[in-house]
C-alpha cells in the first residue's frame, strides 16, 4: 500500500524527492533536536496522482486525519476546538525551492467560535482577530479564487479610514469588521460561504497547494529555472506558531553568510509583531537582523547556535526561517540558500578553506552561467554622479533600462525589444512575468530576503530593494525622489545592484573584475580568487579539451589569453568580406578560367596573411580551418538594391551602369530558394574550381613560412556540408594533391589532417562511411540542429518559438541548448559508428552548443574529445567540462 503521510519525525533530508525540500529539511532538523513546531507532509507521489486523476488519492485523507490525530494528541488541543484552538499551516515544498511561486495558508482551525476561543486564551482580542482576518485573506485567494487586490484593497481602505500607517495600528474591532468584510467579498466573488469546518478548510487547503503546482507563475519559474514539470510539490502541515503575539515577538529571515557576497556573518532580517509571510512580502520594512539582539538577547544567541550547527551539518550556505513567540524562539524552515554568482564562488572556496568540503565538491557547486554573469561589464563608477536612490544591493550586476511600474507593461516592452526596469513598491509572485522580461528590479520596501530579493538572486537578476527614498506611485506609473525629481514611465535609468544604487539615465561600463583576472591573472578580491580556484581545478579534472571559435589574430589571442586549447574553427568567408569582396565578385563573374584564376590569384596571398597571423596567436596549437561554407551569392550585393539603381538610372534616361547589370545577371543566375540547402559547403568546392585549391594553398603556405620562423603550426582542414562519403573523398584528394605541390615547392614536409562538419543527419546516420575518409569530426550542431528539426533558426526563433516554450514543446531553445533526444542522438550514433571505422577518430564540437553549460555535460558524456565556442565562453566551457567530469554527486542544491 501506498504511504502518502510522513511524520517530520520519519524523514530526512536524503528523502526530497519524495517529502520536498521543506518537509525533507523540516525532518532533518527534528532530527538534530533543533526547536521545530511538530507536524507532517503529504508526499510529491500524493500530489501527482491528484494532478493525474483530479481528485485526492484513494486513502490519502484518511491518512492525514490519523496523522492530525497524532499532532493534536502531542498538542493536547483539537484542530479548530473553541476553547483555545489547535491551529496549523498548509505550505508548499517542492523538490527544489520555488519561493512564493506557489500556494501557503496559514492560521487553520479559526471560524467565527474558535477565533473567541482563540482570543481568551492567548489573553489578546487583537492577536485573534488578526490571525482570524490572515486565514480568510489568504484561504479566500488561495483556495477559492478571489482576486488579492479586492482584499488588499479592503486593507488599504480601511487603513485610510482609521489613519493608520500601517496594520499594526489596527486594533481589534477594526480587524473584527475586516474579516466579515474578507467574507462578504468571498461570497459575492463565488457565492459560497467561507468554510466554518477545520476538517473543510484543511483538506481544501492541501489540495490548493497540489493545483497550485500547475499554476501559470509555478510553471513559469519551472520554465525559468528548467525544473521539470512532473516532479509535483508536497505539502507540509505544521502546527501554527505565533510572530503576531506583541512586541515581544516576532518573524525572521537569516542566513548563515551574505547571500549576495558570500560574506561570512549575519545576515538577514526580523520583523516584531509579524508572521512570516510579512517578512518576505515587504508590506513593512524589516530591521536588520542583528537587532534582534537588543529586542531579545536570548532569542538572539540561541539562534546565532542554531545557525552554526545547521552550516556545519550542511556544510553550506543555510536560509532560515525562524519565529519567536513570547520569548521562545522556533525554527521553521532551512533549505541551501540561494546566492549570486558572486557569493557561490566566494563561499565554494571559503568552505574549502574551512575544511569543511573539499576542492570537488567546490567546484560541483558553481556553474558556468553564473560565471557568465559575473563576466559581464559593471558600471563605471567614476562617472556615475550623484545617485537619484539608494537601496539594498539585493542582487549584484549592472542593468539599464526603461523604467516600468506594472508586469504586463515589463513583458510587453521586452517582447518588442526594449530593455526595462521593473519599478514596483514591493514585487508578489504575480510579478514575476515583468520580473523575467526585466533587466533589474527595483522596490521601494523590503529587505535582502524579501519576495523580489529572493527571486532575483535565483534569477541572476540584477535587484536593488529597499529604496525608501523613492516614492512610487504605481497608478500614476512614475516615481518621485526627495529633492523632487520625477521619474516618469520609460525614462532610462541605471541600476547597480552591486551597491543598490540607483543613476538617472545610461551610465557607461568597464569590465568586470572577473573579466580583467581573465585577461591578466589579476586577483582583486574573494570572489575572483574563487573563481580562479575554480578554473584550475576543473582544469585539473577534466577530460574535454577546450578550444574557441575565432576567425581573427586577435580573437585567436583572446581565446589562448582565456585558456582555449586551440581552435575548433575558423571560419575562411569572413576573411573575404570588406574590400575583399570585390575579388570575390571578379571569382564570380568570371567567364573563362583565366579570368577565375586571376581573382583567385590575388586573394591566395590575403588569405595567407589571414591564416599567418592565426597560426602565430595559436602557434603550438590546433587551429581548425574550416574551407568556404556559405553560398556564393551571399558575396554580391543585395537583388533588390541592384534593381532599384539600374530602373533609377533607366528612369532618368540613361544607360545603367554595365557592372551593375552584369551584378544583377549573376544575382538571378546564382537565385536559389532556399540557399542555405543549396550549391554551399563542399558541394561549391566541387564545382567551382580552383576554390579549393586557393585556400588549401593559402593554409599550406602559412604553415610553411611559420615552420621557417620557428614556430610550431598545427593547422587542420575541415571539408563543411559533407553529406556523402564521395563528395569528402573527392575534396580530400585536392586537398592532399595540394599539400604535396606545396612540399614538393618548398622542401619542407606538410601533414595537415582532412575532416569534416557532421552537419546533416545523413552525414551522421553514415558516419562509419564518412570516418573512413575523415581523421577528424566536427558536429556543427548549429545547422545539425536546423536540418533535423526542419526549421531555419533566422524565421523561426522570431515567429514560434514564445508560443512553443508557453506550451511547453521546449524545455529551451534547441539553438541554445542541445536537443538530446533527436540531435543527440544522431550525435551518438555519429560517435560510435565514426570510431568504429576509424578508432582514433579526434571528435569535437564547433556549434555554440560547445559553450552552453548543460550540452558540454552532454558532449563529455557522448565521449567527444573537445568543444569549442566563441572566446567569451571559454572560460564557461572550461568550467563546465570539469564539472562535467566529477563523480556523480548530490552537491548542493541552491537553486
Amino acid at each position: 500500500m501506498v504511504r502518502y503521510v510522513y511524520e517530520f519525525t520519519d524523514g530526512g533530508r536524503d528523502m526530497a524527492d519524495l517529502l520536498g525540500g521543506k518537509g525533507a529539511n523540516l525532518a532533518e532538523m527534528t532530527r538534530l533536536g533543533l526547536p521545530v513546531p511538530s507536524g507532517f507532509t503529504v508526499t510529491t507521489e500524493a500530489c501527482r496522482a491528484f494532478l493525474a486523476s483530479g481528485s485526492e488519492p484513494e486513502g490519502m485523507l484518511q491518512e492525514v486525519s490519523r496523522h492530525l490525530s497524532v499532532l493534536e494528541k502531542s498538542a493536547g488541543r483539537l484542530l479548530g476546538q473553541r476553547d483555545d484552538p489547535l491551529l496549523v499551516s498548509v505550505r508548499s515544498g517542492a523538490r527544489f525551492s520555488m519561493p512564493g511561486m506557489m500556494e501557503t495558508v496559514l492560521d487553520i482551525g479559526l471560524n467565527d467560535e474558535s477565533v473567541l476561543g482563540l482570543a481568551k486564551a492567548s489573553g489578546s482580542d487583537r492577536f485573534a482577530w488578526d490571525s482570524y482576518r490572515r486565514l480568510v485573506q489568504m484561504f479566500g485567494s488561495t483556495v477559492m479564487g478571489v482576486d488579492s487586490a479586492l482584499f488588499d484593497e479592503a486593507m488599504t481602505l480601511l487603513k485610510e479610514t482609521r489613519e493608520a500607517p500601517d496594520d499594526l495600528h489596527l486594533d481589534a474591532n477594526d480587524l473584527a469588521w475586516l474579516v466579515e468584510t474578507y467574507k462578504r467579498l468571498i461570497h459575492d466573488q463565488t457565492g459560497q460561504e467561507f468554510p466554518q469546518s477545520p476538517a473543510e478548510q484543511l483538506r481544501l487547503a492541501i489540495l490548493a497547494v497540489f493545483r497550485s503546482w500547475n499554476g501559470e507563475r509555478a510553471r513559469l519559474y519551472r520554465r525559468r529555472e528548467h525544473i521539470p514539470d512532473d516532479l509535483g510539490t508536497a505539502v507540509t502541515v505544521q502546527r501554527m506558531v505565533y510572530g503576531n503575539r506583541g512586541t515581544d515577538s516576532g518573524s525572521g529571515v537569516a542566513f548563515t553568510r551574505d547571500p549576495a557576497t558570500g560574506r561570512p556573518g549575519l545576515y538577514g532580517d526580523y520583523l516584531s509583531n509579524a508572521q512570516g509571510e510579512d517578512v518576505v512580502a515587504g508590506i513593512r520594512n524589516t530591521v536588520p537582523l542583528a537587532d534582534l539582539e537588543r529586542l531579545d538577547a536570548n532569542s538572539y544567541r540561541r539562534l546565532l547556535d542554531h545557525m552554526g550547527t545547521l552550516e556545519r551539518h550542511y556544510r553550506d550556505l543555510c536560509d532560515i526561517e525562524f519565529t519567536i513567540e513570547r520569548g521562545t524562539l522556533w525554527m521553521l524552515q532551512t533549505r541551501v540558500g540561494k546566492r549570486t554568482a558572486e557569493a557561490a564562488f566566494a563561499i565554494a572556496a571559503e568552505l574549502v578553506d574551512e575544511g569543511q568540503i573539499t576542492p570537488e565538491e567546490a567546484l560541483a557547486r558553481v556553474g558556468g552561467d553564473g560565471l557568465a554573469r559575473l563576466m559581464f561589464p559593471r558600471f563605471d563608477t567614476s562617472v556615475t554622479g550623484d545617485a537619484l536612490a539608494h537601496g539594498l544591493p539585493a542582487s549584484p550586476g549592472a542593468a539599464v533600462g526603461a523604467a516600468v511600474f506594472d508586469s504586463a507593461e515589463a513583458v510587453r516592452r521586452a517582447a518588442a525589444g526594449e530593455k526595462v526596469v521593473l519599478v514596483r513598491q514591493e514585487t508578489t509572485p504575480d510579478d514575476l512575468p515583468g520580473m523575467v522580461a526585466a533587466e533589474a528590479v527595483l522596490t521601494s520596501r523590503g529587505g535582502k530576503t524579501s519576495h523580489a530579493a529572493v527571486v532575483a538572486r535565483g534569477m541572476g537578476k540584477v535587484c536593488v530593494c529597499g529604496a525608501e527614498e523613492l516614492t512610487v506611485h504605481t497608478e500614476a506609473r512614475r516615481f518621485t525622489t526627495p529633492d523632487g525629481t520625477v521619474v516618469e514611465q520609460g525614462t532610462v535609468i541605471s541600476v547597480d545592484g552591486s551597491v543598490g544604487a540607483v543613476y538617472a539615465g545610461e551610465v557607461p561600463l568597464v569590465a568586470s573584475a572577473a573579466m580583467r583576472y581573465l585577461e591578466t591573472g589579476e586577483e582583486s578580491d574573494s570572489v575572483v580568487a574563487g573563481v580562479a580556484r575554480a578554473l584550475q581545478h576543473a582544469d585539473s579534472v577534466r577530460r574535454l579539451e577546450v578550444r574557441a571559435n575565432a576567425d581573427t589574430p586577435e580573437d585567436a589571442a583572446r581565446a589562448r589569453r582565456f585558456g582555449a586549447q586551440g581552435i575548433g574553427l575558423c571560419r575562411t568567408e569572413h576573411m573575404f568580406l570588406g574590400e575583399r569582396r570585390k575579388l570575390v565578385e571578379r571569382m564570380i563573374l568570371a567567364r573563362t578560367d583565366a579570368e577565375r584564376d586571376r581573382a583567385l590569384n590575388a586573394l591566395l596571398p590575403l588569405q595567407r596573411q589571414d591564416f599567418a597571423g592565426i597560426l602565430e596567436a595559436m602557434d603550438g596549437l590546433p587551429v581548425t580551418i574550416r574551407l568556404l561554407d556559405p553560398p556564393l551569392h551571399e558575396f554580391l550585393p543585395d537583388h533588390t538594391e541592384l534593381a532599384v539603381r539600374i530602373a533609377a538610372a533607366e528612369a532618368r534616361g540613361g544607360q545603367p551602369d554595365p557592372h551593375d547589370v552584369e551584378l544583377l545577371d549573376a544575382v538571378n543566375r546564382m537565385h536559389e530558394e532556399n540557399p542555405m540547402l543549396g550549391l554551399r559547403g563542399v558541394r561549391l568546392g566541387l564545382v567551382v574550381p580552383g576554390l579549393v585549391a586557393m585556400q588549401v594553398r593559402a593554409i599550406a603556405e602559412a604553415v610553411v613560412a611559420r615552420m621557417r620562423a620557428g614556430g610550431s603550426p598545427e593547422a587542420e582542414i575541415m571539408v563543411p556540408l559533407v553529406g556523402a562519403v564521395e563528395e569528402l573523398r573527392l575534396a580530400r584528394e585536392e586537398v592532399e594533391r595540394v599539400l604535396a605541390e606545396v612540399t614538393a615547392e618548398t622542401g619542407v614536409p606538410l601533414h595537415c589532417p582532412v575532416g569534416t562538419m557532421i552537419e546533416l543527419p545523413r552525414a551522421a546516420l553514415t558516419a562509419g562511411q564518412i570516418a573512413e575518409e575523415a581523421e577528424f569530426f566536427s558536429f556543427g550542431t548549429n545547422d545539425l540542429t536546423q536540418t533535423t528539426w526542419g526549421f531555419s533558426r533566422d524565421d523561426v526563433e522570431a515567429a514560434f518559438f514564445s508560443a512553443y516554450l508557453d506550451k511547453g514543446i521546449f524545455a529551451t531553445s534547441p539553438f541554445e541548448t542541445l536537443d538530446r533526444d533527436g540531435v543527440g542522438r544522431l550525435i551518438r550514433i555519429a560517435v560510435d559508428e565514426g570510431r568504429a571505422a576509424r578508432p582514433d577518430l579526434k571528435i569535437g564540437v564547433c556549434g555554440e552548443h560547445g559553450g552552453d553549460p548543460e550540452s558540454v555535460h552532454f558532449f563529455h558524456a557522448a565521449g567527444l574529445d573537445y568543444v569549442s565556442c566563441s572566446p567569451f565562453r571559454v572560460p564557461v566551457a572550461r568550467l563546465e567540462a570539469g564539472r562535467a567530469a566529477l563523480p556523480a554527486t548530490e552537491g548542493s542544491d541552491s537553486r
